[in-house]
This record gives C-alpha cells, structure tokens and sequence, in this order.
C-alpha cells in the first residue's frame, strides 16, 4: 500500500473515530508522522485499509491498546544525547538541591523506562537519590508495564555502555543490573524511587509540581497548536525556577508562554521557569 493511499479525509474519519469512542485526541498530531504511523499499522497487520482498522478497533475494543502502542512507539537508549545527562549533574541537580535539598522529577512520556533508569543511576552517584520523587507518566499502559519491569533487552546494554561512559559515569552499568533469561533487570532499590503513572500529555491535566520536567523528544509528533497546549500543561507543573528539558530537535522560541522561560542550556534545550 503506497501512502499516498492514505487520503486526509480517511486519517480525520479515524482520529474522529478514535476520540468518539476511546476519549483519545490524535487529532493535533502531526500529520505527516500520524499518516506514517497508521501506514505502518495497516502493513503490519495487513489491513487493507483505514475502514478495515476502524472495523478492527469497532469489534475488537481490546485491540486499542495495542494500536496505542504501534502509534505512539519511541525507541529509546538510556544515557541517549551523554552531554545532556553531564549538564544535569553539573550544573541543573546541583542547585535544585542546594536551594530545596530534596527534588521532584516528573519524566512526561517516559516510554519504555530507559530515560528513567538512566536518571536513577545519575542520582544514585551524586549521593542523591535518596532526596529524589521521581514520576514517570506515559499514555500507553503497555509501556508502562514494561518501563515497571526495569528490563533492559541485553542486546542493547552495549549501546547504553557507550553513552554511559561518554556521559562519564563511575562505574559500569552491569553494577546497577542483573542479568536474567536474556535480560537486563535494574536493581529493585533504584526502582524503588519512581512512581509510574497513566497520563495523557493532551487530555489530562497538570497533577503535581516539580523542580524539573523532562518532556524529550515527544512534542516533535504534536502540531504547533497541540505543542502550545502541552507547553501550558508543563508550565503549569513547574515550581518557579524548576527547569524543562525538552528534546534536541524541539523549541519552546515560538510558543505562546516563551516569555515565561529563559534559556538555561541552549545546547541541551534546558529552560527554567521564570514567571507564573
């Protein structure tokens, strides 16, 4: 199926669709990356259209999930972009401790968990965790469960190996695993400080305040009207001076609420909140 196959009209008739009966607004994403990603789900599932996967999700309501999934699937390396996580320990968890001696750390869309162990393990070597509230949220249940199960496929610790040494970390990262049947398994004492929590970037709303939020690499899907309202929503969650990380690829220059920020690593896209 090429993908010009795909007709606008088919991708709003879905969305429309999903939104009716699930509550879950795609509408706002993306569209070049929407139509690419329903593209792949008809192929793997060899659809032989949008109004056959609309059937699918029309008779089988436990296929959602699943479809959730495929749609919102982010490949992920823990230690990803290593000056970033060097930034953090250099300079943002310093002072955030300095200044309230304990921090809260929200990972909004934390996938598969690789971000989050990545920062379990940054803490655990500045002697910080144990002044850490970390929550990581994602909209798919399934990867929340797998991100809870700290499970690492041993294939790709070489990779987390590189980036952890890069970022110049103390040891090696088999200190904070365990291997079993295949996989890597981080160690329950480090797992023991995240909370893991179903949230909607889009529909929810803003639950706590934090010192500092990591929302990587997750707008580069949303449109600049769904971007704005996130930002909003991350904005909000931020004590003033708590600090935003977004992804490499992502801005907050042309946002609604830009002023309300300033620049703290232009590098590494860390901002701090500045005005309510």
């Amino acid at each position: 199926m090429m993908m010009e196959e795909i007709e606008i009209a088919e991708l709003r008739k879905l969305t429309q669709f999903i939104e009716d009966k699930f509550e879950y607004d795609f509408k706002n994403y993306a569209m070049s990356s929407f139509k690419r990603r329903i593209k792949r789900v008809l192929e793997l599932y060899k659809f032989r259209s949008v109004d056959s996967l609309i059937n699918k999700l029309t008779t089988n309501p436990s296929f959602f999930q699943e479809f959730v999934s495929e749609i919102t699937v982010n490949v992920t390396e823990m230690f990803r972009d290593p000056t970033f996580w060097k930034a953090l320990r250099e300079s943002i968890l310093p002072e955030v401790i300095q200044e309230h001696q304990k921090v809260n750390i929200w990972h909004a869309g934390c996938s598969s968990g690789e971000e989050v162990y990545s920062m379990t393990i940054l803490l655990e070597e500045m002697g910080m965790l144990d002044k850490a509230n970390i929550i990581a949220s994602d909209i798919d249940l399934a990867v929340i469960d797998k991100a809870k199960s700290g499970a690492v496929s041993l294939k790709n610790m070489e990779l987390n190996q590189q980036n952890y040494e890069r970022f110049g970390g103390e040891y090696s990262l088999s200190k904070y695993f365990k291997e079993e049947g295949g996989r890597a398994y981080l160690l329950p004492r480090l797992m023991d400080k995240v909370s893991f929590k179903k949230h909607d970037l889009v529909k929810d709303k803003a639950f706590s305040k934090f010192d500092l939020i990591l929302c990587r690499n997750v707008m580069i899907y949303f449109n600049q009207t769904l971007q704005n309202d996130v930002l909003y929503k991350l904005h909000e969650s931020l004590f003033r001076y708590g600090n935003l990380a977004i992804g490499s690829k992502e801005s907050l220059i042309w946002c609604d609420i830009a002023n309300k920020f300033i620049v703290v690593n232009n590098e590494e896209k860390i901002y701090k909140k500045v005005k309510e």
